[in-house]
């Protein structure tokens, strides 16, 4: 087999043939268990690569709705982690819900924002404010996402069996938004849909989707992409901007947008974005800031003033230092702007421009490396991401791996320092934790970086494609180069790259194995 489209003439593991084939299977996907080896080695498990019928979609079992299956039963095994916490560990102390590691902010913020007092958020002050948080402090989209979901508990019974009911309620929710986000990503990449089987089994994806609202970013993230990637930049934008009221991080596709569109001379394309991003943005946020500007900018006051926290090099710095450092934002911010300028000029120089969702796993990744404060449901930002950046098992689960023992360290840490029994890890150990999650996601960003360095080894591009997600860019000629690319201007076009041939590793199996 020389080709991961396996485009080949069907076998006799493909099913029964009516007469001589007629050349290449129309309409072909690429198989991961062909061109990947940790895939290929689990395949065998379920009984080997897909065959004719499955390439073809004659089967009722189209990838997207395998996915689906996929991704609930992961986020149902989810729900039954957080089991122990919603018999009683959210309600009688702070012991079981970190010993068990299955703490959510969302039962508890039920009634600490005043939705179980009826109150409306932006509107109505906290019920026990302080002075430098008086209103919720999510932004506009995810508080009324709370809202929805408070309106749809249950008025009756006590506060317990309201705030589970207020928790299953979200969940249900946030699993819709899961699913709403593996679809998407199986229509990014038109011919590796199945890369999205990376988000739908990430363990992350089930030990953090219900501990905050963060799939709902993370969904809309993901269908803008599905709209850039189908040349529709107008509403890419229009949800990017729904994403970014949402969550901040959104905002910064915009600028892997800007770097490449300016590379292919792209301008009408990143500005119908960038305006459908501002006009989405403003349709949503614009009523509450009206109605209370203090009450709708509280998110980012809170961000501002709030100090180093959990899951941060900077909790590392200012505990080993003793004292805090007063010019933390400007550090972070300093420190945020060079990465994203590395970023940019590596989108400019690179020999062959990079992927649009390379640069936007690198400048999410970068604003989680720098931030002040990194909950554990972060991770959920960059899984889809990963997905697309670098859809190869091995990197991907070496880096889940990483997260999965942060997420239990931080529990850990917090139920040592929570109770006088001290159950759990200390400080060192906790740190420990927190430099293993960093050096997981730097190593991630590394073969990103080195795959759009070294194009030949891309996981997208070994077979000759472009930039699947990358809609008005893929393929497109360059405009505006610097650098290494500069030199190379006049060598490459991008109307046709030839495959660079396959994987080493299955180039060198034995010929009854490939």
């Amino acid at each position: 087999m020389t080709s991961s489209t396996r485009d080949e003439t069907p076998g006799p593991a493909d099913g029964p043939t009516e007469g001589p084939s007629e050349g290449p299977l129309p309409n072909t996907v690429v198989v991961p268990a062909d061109e990947d080896p940790v895939s290929a080695a689990g395949s065998e498990l379920f009984g080997g690569p897909p065959g004719r019928r499955a390439l073809l979609g004659v089967s009722w079992w189209t990838p997207a709705k395998f996915l689906v299956l996929v991704v609930i039963v992961t986020f149902v095994l989810g729900l039954a982690q957080k089991a122990p916490c919603y018999e009683d560990g959210w309600f009688h102390g702070a012991t079981t819900q970190y010993t068990h590691a299955c703490y959510s902010d969302i039962p508890h913020l039920f009634s600490g924002r005043g939705f179980a007092s009826g109150l409306h958020p932006y509107l109505d002050q906290l019920p026990q404010p302080s002075p430098d948080m008086q209103y919720l402090e999510y932004p506009v989209l995810t508080g009324l996402f709370m809202q929805v979901a408070a309106w749809l508990t249950t008025p009756n019974g006590t506060v317990q069996d309201r705030e589970q009911w207020f928790w299953m309620v979200n969940a249900g929710m946030l699993m819709i938004c899961a699913v709403v986000t593996v679809v998407a990503l199986s229509r990014i990449h038109r011919r590796r849909p199945w890369d999205a089987l990376l988000f739908a089994l990430a363990p992350c994806l089930a030990l953090d989707s219900t501990i905050n609202w963060d799939l709902l970013a993370v969904a809309l993230c993901a269908v803008a992409m599905a709209y850039w990637s189908g040349s529709r930049p107008v509403w890419a934008g229009v949800f990017i901007g729904l994403a970014t009221a949402a969550k901040l991080y959104p905002v910064l596709l915009l600028g892997p947008l800007l770097v490449l569109c300016w590379r292919a001379g792209k301008w009408r394309a990143f500005f119908q974005a960038a305006g459908g991003a501002v006009g989405a943005w403003l349709l949503v946020d614009l009523p509450i800031m009206m109605a209370n500007w203090k009450g709708w900018a509280t998110f980012y006051t809170f961000s501002q003033t709030r100090k180093e926290d959990f899951g941060s090099f900077w909790l590392i710095l200012m505990q080993d230092r003793g004292k805090q450092l007063e010019t933390l934002n400007t550090w972070i911010g300093a420190l945020l702007v060079l990465c994203c300028l590395g970023v940019g000029w590596l989108a400019v120089s690179a020999p062959r421009r990079p992927r649009f969702a390379q640069l936007a796993f690198l400048v999410v990744a970068a604003f989680v490396l720098t931030n002040k404060v990194y909950s554990p449901q972060y991770v959920l930002w960059l899984i889809p991401l990963a997905a697309l950046a670098r859809p190869r098992w091995r990197d991907f689960l070496i880096w889940q791996a990483c997260e999965v023992l942060y997420f239990l360290g931080v529990w850990s840490y917090l139920a040592y320092s929570g109770d006088s029994k001290q159950h759990g890890i200390g400080q060192d150990w906790y740190h420990l934790a927190i430099v293993v999650h960093l050096v997981g996601t730097l190593y991630l960003c590394y073969l990103v970086v080195r795959d759009i360095l070294q194009p030949e080894r891309d996981p997208v591009r070994w077979d000759g494609s472009d930039d699947p997600s990358g809609g008005v860019l893929d393929h497109a000629p360059d405009a505006f180069v610097l650098g290494s690319a500069r030199r190379l201007r006049e060598e490459e076009t991008y109307a046709a790259y030839a495959p660079v041939g396959e994987p080493d590793w299955l180039a060198e199996a034995e010929p009854s194995k490939r």
